[in-house]
């Protein structure tokens, strides 16, 4: 599709040494997290804003599909190039930190500004970033914004789209827009900020994010609970957040995923409770801390919990997290190939979805191992199958669909923070109506009608 005429005319729009063909750099942005494959033709590195615009009106003008990608750390493919043509990389160039308004309590990025150093940053001068996902060390605010990622702070904080009052962003056609104000209210015109937010790159290339920021908390503190059954720790989560309790994060781990890090690691975790809870709680005075531990503590042990820890230090505070934060890795004692799904239920409809999981799990004859934000009802589960297995892969996905469906059933959705990209994109069907998939299309239809952005993602 790219021809060496559009290579040599993108190199006089750029600058040469911003547009790559070489074998290296198209087999580095081929793949993604998902470990899928799809090769670009090309990849290239705008310095600023004026030369994204420059190369999505070429790229328009001859029908040249073109993919935005911030580090690649995406579950779902959505900065694969599927349609081929060329990869868009911020990462290289659009990286800054433009402004830290202490007044206003805002920043303005670039959109291949990693989470973390923006969190580092802003913490310096006192301020607080929240949204924090498990990528964070290495994922761009850019990326963060297209999928509308979240984090463990969600349960207290929220997500992504709660923090970003402004964008800027270059349309199909090589049109800049500015969606949004750095102002606390702002309800002049349709909401543009908010229908880019999570919009994986389909509609327009985000080339800078203005995010609210918050005063940092002094203080936090860590605690645990353990459960003899799931659905003991699932009717504490919702019952402890109905009844004031308002943590930063509860996190959950299923025996199976606490059995996994115990083999791993040894951390003396108890492999034979049916579920852990973790919880860390914040403010600015001891008092307000000490209430809502009590709340915690109260709701735990009125649903079962066995054992309930406050952390004495930061040590034990990271010894206790140790055990989420490596949940991942920990599970592939099950299997050499996880299905990961990230959907996302009604809080009190949580005991149900992990009980439909546990028949779901023995119909097919694999383990599902779950853990997750459960503050906020995002539960991640995963399919352990033997990626040798071509009939356990195909078992895996027939459980994963069954998933869906359930989830669909008591009122879910299909994703709380990976996003639909290429892997969910079979199901939009089941989770949205025909004529809701019909306004999707639409509005990419007036964004971009040549469909040269990021094609094939999100079913449409």
């Amino acid at each position: 599709m790219i021809e060496k005429k559009h290579i040599e005319d993108l190199k006089k729009l750029i600058g040469e040494e911003n547009v790559k063909s070489d074998k290296a750099h198209l087999l580095a942005y081929s793949y993604d997290a998902t470990r899928e494959h799809f090769k670009p033709e090309l990849v290239v590195f705008p310095r600023d804003e004026e030369d994204v615009s420059k190369i999505l009106r070429y790229c328009n003008e001859n029908l040249i599909p073109i993919v935005p990608r911030g580090a690649g750390s995406g579950f779902t493919g959505g900065a694969l190039p599927a349609k081929g043509g060329i990869v868009l990389a911020v990462e290289k160039h659009m990286n800054k930190i433009l402004e830290i308004d202490m007044e206003n309590m805002v920043a303005r990025v670039q959109p291949g500004v990693i989470n973390k150093e923006l969190q580092r940053e802003v913490e310096k001068v006192g301020l607080f970033y929240p949204p924090d996902p498990a990528s964070q060390e290495y994922s761009t605010i850019g990326g963060n914004v297209a999928e509308n990622a979240g984090g463990m702070r969600a349960a207290k904080y929220g997500i992504t789209k709660d923090y970003v009052m402004a964008l800027r962003a270059v349309l199909p056609n090589g049109d800049i827009i500015r969606a949004g104000k750095k102002t606390i209210k702002d309800v002049a015109g349709y909401n543009l900020a908010g229908i880019l937010v999570g919009s994986e790159g389909t509609l327009a290339v985000i080339t800078e994010i203005t995010l609210k920021l918050l005063s940092k908390p002094k203080l936090t503190k860590t605690v645990m609970g353990v459960f003899p059954t799931v659905n003991d720790a699932m009717n504490a989560v919702y019952k402890s957040l109905a009844g004031g309790a308002n943590p930063v994060a509860m996190e959950f781990l299923d025996n199976l995923t606490i059995r996994a890090v115990e083999e791993k690691f040894h951390k003396g975790l108890p492999i034979n409770a049916g579920a852990i809870l973790i919880s860390d709680i914040d403010g600015n005075v001891e008092e307000e801390i000490d209430y809502q531990i009590s709340l915690l503590e109260k709701f735990f042990k009125e649903n079962g919990c066995s054992e309930f820890r406050v952390a004495k230090d930061e040590k034990e505070a990271a010894d206790i997290w140790f055990a989420r934060r490596n949940a991942s890795q920990s599970i592939t004692i099950y299997g050499s190939k996880k299905i990961n799904e990230d959907v996302t239920v009604p809080r009190s409809m949580l005991p149900k979805y992990l009980e439909e999981v546990e028949k779901i799990s023995k119909k097919y004859g694999v383990k599902i191992p779950c853990f997750g934000h459960t503050g906020d009802g995002n539960v991640h589960t995963n399919v352990m199958v033997d990626k040798d297995d071509p009939k356990q892969i195909e078992i895996g996905y027939k459980a994963i669909e069954e998933i869906f469906k359930m989830t669909i059933e008591i009122g879910g959705t299909l994703s709380g923070e990976h996003g639909i990209g290429l892997s969910k994109a079979p199901f939009m069907k089941m989770a949205f109506s025909e004529e809701e998939l019909n306004l999707f299309r639409a509005i990419k239809k007036a964004f971009d009608p040549n469909n040269i952005l990021n094609p094939g993602k999100m079913g449409l």
